[in-house]
């Protein structure tokens, strides 16, 4: 286990929160739920993927995708995994399938929906099968004997947060809850009460200011620019230098020659049009993750025009090379604009009617000027890096110059993150394993008895 994750950081944080949230009605439920013998349950659910494991433990033990394989419930479907299925009414009815091996079978007229648009849960439905294969499947763990610490963004809207304690009180029987904004939980993994959070995730990009343990509303700020965006970019850049990505399901490999093989297709008609670019997306993912880096500085495609390409072998065994493009690509995260010559990124790239769109830097300068000038010093001089998105090598360096450029002459630039990948991608939910797992907060558990006497409103005054 870490070193961060054996002592107990920010304690202050929670005995500053106790008071204001558990106006004297604590002490039961640290009897309650504090203690080894049950130890709370930690979910995170991002745009991109979901974490969850146990309270204590330095990484989640589950992580696959946030999305699912929807099939109509007519059409019959042969093998995979056991579905899923969510209780909602919608019509028309749907099975659902997820996780990896759920999605990794290419099922006839299965459709791939998100769980999440603009960070914000879209499909309640989608919601509750992550929960269910999270949960039951993977952790096989009974919901109604184990305190349930659910991460949400920051931007969180109070009609969801209340919809999350009716379901997760309701349908899955936790004993308590407590919901933590996904700011203050990286700020709990690197120890710091306040700070300035970067969090870059799948579906875009969140700036927001942590004081003394309490994400500042008004700081908030959320551009659409993220790794799903990014990987869109990637795509269409090797579709105008003719490469093709062919997802594992739509060919098979042959042998010609003695030892020598050859990619053949397979048809697969019944695919639809979600799940093919679901498929084409993980490939080119896996092929940004490997090959891109963030430029020293401004792009400029002449100084570039010669770098050495870095080779990466798709799936069909055809062998590519990635130049210019691999420091293109994440440039998209600190200028938007006039990056694809030729591309129209609005259109292809999703962000119509998007706006004009800020640089990460940009971002930063007005979240901190957003917040009371007395605090300002301290959040240019502790930002802190999150999300998959950041992992680019050079991010945080480019980062640290852009800003200190723009930032005030007298501020002094600081831009922190993990040297280990793991804890980046992650810090989200280390930051509520570190939390769910002190002593001091266990008397701010939202209770089933407290939910049953005042209501689901009651989570805006035990979590704020």
């Amino acid at each position: 286990m870490h070193e961060h994750l054996r002592r107990p950081p920010l304690p202050a944080r929670c005995l500053l929160l106790a008071p204001r949230c558990v106006p004297g009605e604590g002490a039961p439920a640290a009897s309650m739920y504090g203690g080894d013998e049950v130890s709370a349950i930690v979910v995170d659910v991002g745009s991109h993927t979901c974490k969850a494991g146990y309270a204590g433990e330095d990484a989640p033990k589950a992580v696959f995708p946030s999305v699912v394989g929807a099939v109509p419930a007519g059409p019959a479907n042969d093998g995979g995994s056991a579905p899923s299925a969510a209780d909602g009414s919608h019509p028309p009815p749907r099975k659902l399938y997820t996780g990896i091996a759920g999605l990794g079978y290419r099922r006839d007229h299965m459709e791939v929906v998100p769980c999440m648009e603009a960070g914000l849960v879209a499909d309640w439905d989608v919601l509750e099968a992550l929960w269910d294969h999270a949960l039951r499947e993977r952790l096989q763990v009974d919901p109604r004997e184990h305190p349930m610490l659910l991460a949400e963004p920051s931007h969180n809207t109070p009609a969801v947060r209340e919809k999350t304690v009716e379901l997760m009180f309701e349908k899955y029987g936790a004993p308590a809850l407590f919901l933590a904004k996904n700011a203050v939980l990286t700020s709990f993994a690197s120890g710091r009460p306040t700070s300035l959070v970067v969090d870059s995730g799948g579906s875009g990009t969140t700036v927001a200011a942590v004081h003394d343990g309490l994400v500042l509303h008004k700081s908030v700020l959320r551009s659409p620019l993220g790794g799903d965006l990014l990987t869109r970019a990637l795509q269409l850049l090797l579709q105008h230098q003719g490469v093709q990505v062919r997802p594992r399901y739509s060919f098979k490999r042959q042998e010609v020659r003695p030892g020598e093989f050859e990619a053949v297709a397979v048809p697969a008609p019944g695919t639809t049009a979600s799940y093919a670019a679901f498929s084409q997306q993980a490939i080119t993912a896996d092929v940004k993750e490997a090959v891109c880096r963030v430029a020293d500085a401004a792009f400029d495609e002449a100084a570039y025009a010669n770098v050495p390409g870095s080779s990466y072998e798709l799936p069909d065994g055809n062998v590519i090379e990635v130049g210019s493009d691999r420091f293109k690509v994440p440039e998209l995260l600190f200028n938007p604009a006039g990056i694809l010559p030729g591309v129209p990124a609005g259109a292809e790239l999703g962000l119509d009617g998007a706006g004009p769109l800020a640089g990460v830097a940009s971002l930063v300068l007005d979240s901190v000027n957003k917040c009371d000038v007395d605090i300002r010093r301290e959040l240019f001089n502790t930002i802190l890096l999150a999300g998959g998105s950041t992992l680019f090598s050079s991010f945080k360096e480019r980062l640290e110059r852009e800003v200190q450029e723009i930032a005030p002459q007298t501020a002094k630039v600081k831009v922190t993150a993990s040297s280990i990948n793991v804890e980046k991608r992650f810090s989200v939910w280390i930051g509520g394993s570190i939390l769910a797992s002190l002593g001091t907060f266990q008397q701010m558990w939202l209770s089933k008895s407290e939910y049953e006497e005042h209501g689901a409103q009651y989570v805006h005054r035990k979590c704020p």
